[in-house]
């Protein structure tokens, strides 16, 4: 069963102001300063062999502290040695260098951490390993040929390793970035990634349960998950997906870049 969200706005059609709807839902400031803001990282897995995309969602547990029972994409913090992970095609250039745009100390290694983190949280969320299927196992240098004698940079990537794919980092789309604003208990500097389902190379099963961080998983048309329980970002993420897809889904198109300036919500474009 599906847990629907009670729409209070009427839906409008014009896209932009559909964004400034959803960025409203549960925009409740709490008075907690100074609260670290922390790099994470989100992908959108996308099926769009129909006539009509849809596109995954994991519910959260109900006991989670944060945004517990909420709809979300599978995601979560970007690790250090998330960027150590080699993956079998390097970013494209201009996914990258948006990637670099109003980053303290840019550059090509922290970059492509984001995605690798995104593909990593994905593997342990869902089960999901998005890549190409490896020819031998994985070194954890980055650049170079994998070679049997280099350890994967954590156990996590050991044992996404073991399922014999590397990430693909060339089929990564990056679509959005978003600040949570002041005021919250935990603020994240999110990056939202997305890639089509046919980057699912292997699924590993037993990690969506009762009793796991996402107790299950839907696909479902866009217009049609908008109707479920979730945050005010993911709905304007989803939204942004939308327009990205009608527009072609290409590198080419600019990044929307969601934050706070001087007390009111900005929604900029990373070209």
């Amino acid at each position: 069963m599906f847990f629907k969200k009670k729409q209070t706005f009427a839906m409008t059609a014009d896209p932009h102001a559909r964004l400034a709807e959803f960025l409203s839902i549960g925009d409740t400031r709490q008075n907690l300063p100074g609260v670290k803001i922390r790099d994470a990282a989100t992908m959108l897995v996308i099926d769009r062999s129909a006539r009509t995309p849809q596109v995954l969602l994991g519910r959260r547990h109900h006991g989670h502290k944060f945004m517990p029972g909420k709809y979300v994409f599978p995601g979560g913090r970007v690790e250090r040695t998330d960027r150590r992970m080699t993956a079998a095609t390097p970013l494209d250039k201009r996914v990258e260098a948006r990637l670099m745009k109003q980053v303290r100390y840019p550059s090509a290694e922290k970059s492509r951490g984001f995605p690798l983190a995104a593909i990593r949280e994905v593997f342990e969320e869902t089960g999901l390993v998005l890549g190409t299927k490896a020819g031998q196992p994985l070194s954890a240098r980055p650049g170079t040929t994998p070679t049997p004698a280099r350890r994967p940079p954590s156990d996590e990537w050991a044992k996404f390793v073991q399922s014999g794919v590397a990430p693909d980092l060339a089929v990564v789309h990056f679509i959005a970035r978003a600040v949570t604003p002041p005021g919250r208990p935990r603020r994240f500097d999110t990056r939202f990634f997305a890639v089509d389902a046919d980057a699912i190379a292997a699924r590993i099963e037993g990690l969506v349960g009762p009793d796991t961080e996402l107790v299950e998983l839907v696909w479902l048309p866009i217009e049609e998950s908008l109707r479920l329980d979730m945050p005010g970002i993911t709905m304007a993420v989803l939204e942004e997906l939308q327009i990205r897809t009608a527009g072609g889904f290409t590198h080419d198109l600019p990044v929307p870049f969601y934050r706070m300036q001087r007390g009111r919500r900005v929604r900029e474009l990373l070209t």
